[in-house]
């Protein structure tokens, strides 16, 4: 019989990925539970974890009782076998969060640029804050992920185009790379607040849905098939562009960088944080920021339902557009406006859609618990990578 060279080592490294998946994404377990959900006998079930014991991956943390005999041991990923750093980037702040593993944080830091225009400089800075933080080397970071408003070209890896941060060019992907020694990467930052709802919110389980994130602009996150869906260049969900009859037309966007998209028309310059704070005063309910006008709203009971009529029939107008293209069957409300306004805008914004379009999807708030669902979904695709990394190697 030919001898097939490798199969055996093929066999151990599927095994060894097999155990070492179901760890990370169950937590603790039996060598018998790892047996029985892998379908790897006993023998071979402990072969593979004493492997992965002797690569430092994993360790026991307990026994389980009530079973006949001795207590079977519990094993675990050990949370120092790897770190990742999330961050969410912004023209006023850089925030960053250092996490384990297993996704908990152990380093969590905000810093302002002050005038600092190198975004090299000021992500290291942040990250290095983190890791001193976490006391973690940078150098053991095995997945760094960014989130920043903005178009990221699929290609190079860099800020194709933002209004927000016009200091991010090309070459900033490459450079943070190199001064962290590893590989960075960089994505819209609702996309990463997707990853987060897709994980521990409203769309978890549902593989085709979209976010709207309405807040200081607006954008939208598109997940088929449990993955999000970026476009040829990058530019999918760029949804505050879109042409609305009787709006101007967002001509010569380029002309002026930093300025922001709802100067430009299209649909941001009806539904950003500045339109929505506006519209408000005409109703008579002014507040610091669009979020707490939209709570005050809702607060107000039947007074302040013809704004949210009208703020829900402004959203209506891009849901319809996504719906009737994509049929998405779930859109979630997020960002400042979205949250604020609860199912009192949720519920509107449903029955405009069904009003002018044949598609009626279902529209939920966000209910990501996390403080920050961007800075969230850039840890969770950071443990992504790093996850991988100690799969393969």
């Amino acid at each position: 019989m030919e001898r097939r060279p490798g199969v055996p080592r093929l066999l151990r490294e599927i095994n060894d990925r097999a155990a070492l998946e179901l760890l990370l994404a169950t937590g603790p377990m039996t060598r018998g539970q790892i047996g029985d959900l892998t379908g790897l006998s006993k023998v071979t079930a402990s072969q593979t974890l004493a492997r992965l014991e002797e690569r430092g991956l994993v360790e026991v943390v307990g026994a389980q009782a009530g079973g006949r005999g001795p207590n079977a041991a519990l094993y675990s990923v050990i949370p120092s076998s790897a770190y990742v750093a999330g961050l969410e980037v912004g023209p006023d702040l850089v925030s960053a969060v250092v996490a384990d593993i297993h996704g908990h944080t152990i380093g969590e830091v905000s810093v302002e640029p002050d005038g600092d225009d190198d975004p090299v400089s000021v992500v290291h800075g942040a990250i290095v804050k983190a890791c001193r933080g976490a006391r973690v080397s940078v150098s053991k970071l095995r997945g760094v992920v960014i989130g920043t408003p903005g178009v990221v070209d699929p290609r190079s890896g860099d800020i194709r185009f933002s209004f927000d941060l016009p200091g991010w060019h090309e070459g900033v992907h490459e450079a943070l790379a190199g001064h962290l020694r590893r590989e960075v990467t960089i994505e819209n930052d609702v996309n990463l607040a997707a990853i987060a709802e897709h994980a521990d919110g409203a769309a978890k389980g549902v593989d085709d849905f979209v976010l709207l994130w309405a807040s200081r602009g607006l954008g939208l996150a598109v997940m088929l098939g449990g993955r999000l869906h970026r476009g040829r260049s990058g530019s999918a969900g760029e949804i505050g562009y879109l042409p609305v009859p009787g709006v101007p037309l967002p001509e010569d966007i380029r002309t002026s960088p930093g300025r922001l998209p709802s100067l430009a028309g299209g649909l941001q310059s009806l539904v950003s944080a500045e339109a929505v704070t506006e519209l408000a005063r005409g109703y008579g309910f002014a507040a610091g920021s669009a979020g707490e006008c939209v709570e005050v709203a809702v607060a107000a009971g039947a007074e302040g339902e013809p704004l949210l009529d009208e703020i829900a029939q402004r959203l209506a107008l891009g849901v319809a557009a996504v719906c009737v293209i994509l049929d998405p069957g779930l859109v979630v409300l997020a960002g400042e406006v979205g949250h604020a306004g609860g199912a009192a805008l949720t519920s509107r914004v449903e029955e405009a859609v069904a009003r002018i379009c044949p598609v009626r999807p279902q529209v939920v708030t966000t209910t990501v618990t996390d403080r920050n669902p961007v800075l969230r979904g850039a840890v969770l695709a950071a443990l992504e990578q790093a996850r991988e990394e100690l799969l393969v190697s």
